[in-house]
């Protein structure tokens, strides 16, 4: 299961084909429901599986499978930036050919939330999370080091919020 630590999403190595896949009601619920407000407690799938009227292990054994599926990318919550620790936005101009390769690199590294990649010269672009300014610097030099390509740090000079929970069945 996800944990807050980072985001599981890595979806330049999702190696999941484009299928359909049946949702019940309880999932449907368990999605709509819960792309806000996770429980902040030791225990928060049983927290949402009571308001849910269902089992802690039933809630983590679908987020398991929708997660698998590639329904969803990741469960955790989303902190303020600068709240806790340091995160930047990085990009790296990465040939074609070796951008898997170097997109699995990147992947590898805990302090990288996820990766995407864009249609520009700087195609491979991440978010990197640290306790300090130092260990971020730090984090991003190994990547460097390790592929080979330099990293573009893009910190961020305005804060914005975008809600990005939406309604997915009525």
């Amino acid at each position: 299961m996800a944990t807050p630590k980072h985001v599981l999403t890595q979806m330049m190595s999702d190696p999941q084909p484009a299928t359909q896949i049946h949702l019940n009601d309880l999932e449907k619920r368990l999605l709509n429901e819960f792309q806000r407000g996770l429980p902040l407690t030791p225990r928060p799938f049983a927290a949402i599986a009571e308001k849910l009227g269902t089992h802690e292990a039933l809630v983590v054994e679908i987020l398991n499978r929708l997660q698998d599926a590639g329904v969803i990318s990741r469960v955790g919550p989303v902190f303020k930036p600068k709240k806790i620790g340091t995160s930047t936005l990085a990009a790296m101009a990465i040939p074609e050919e070796r951008l898997e390769e170097i997109a699995e690199v990147v992947n590898a590294y805990p302090e990288v939330n996820h990766n995407y990649e864009r249609s520009d010269h700087f195609n491979l672009w991440f978010v990197a999370t640290a306790s300090t300014e130092e260990q971020l610097d730090a984090v991003l030099n190994s990547i460097r080091l390790k592929t080979g390509f330099e990293v573009l740090k893009l910190p961020m000079e305005k804060q914005f919020h975008i809600d990005l929970g939406f309604p997915l069945w009525c």
